[in-house]
């Protein structure tokens, strides 16, 4: 088994920073793609941004610019620095990975989601 385990999130306020993190742990053999998640309430869960084990990077429109993506390959750990917080980045983040457990098998994980509350 896969877990992935968040940690990071919090209140803060407009215009404020926080760092998530996430470490994947468990039965694995590689990591490919990992990536955050985010689902604000009534609202659908939308990317955020993602990163390849190499190291490419994707955002989304509403982050570029505020949010920075990275791993650490040999952590199993992905990060989403987050600067220029405002009240609509406030949501449940969630992360994402794509997981080897070997050679021939693999599959998507979610860790169980981390609070991020932007407001005065």
């Amino acid at each position: 088994q896969v877990q992935l385990v968040e940690s990071g999130g919090g209140l803060v306020q407009p215009g404020g920073s926080l760092r998530l993190s996430c470490a994947a742990s468990g039965s694995i053999f590689s990591i490919n793609d990992m990536g955050w998640y985010r689902q604000a309430p009534g609202k659908q869960r939308e990317l955020v941004a993602t990163i390849t084990r190499g190291g490419s990077m994707y955002y989304a429109d509403s982050v570029k610019g505020r949010f920075t993506i990275s791993r650490d390959n040999a952590k199993n750990t992905v990060y989403l620095q987050m600067n220029a917080l405002n009240p609509e980045d406030t949501a449940v983040y969630y992360c994402n990975a794509d997981v080897a457990t070997s050679w021939f098998a693999n599959a998507f994980y979610w860790g169980q989601g981390t609070q991020v509350t932007v407001s005065s």
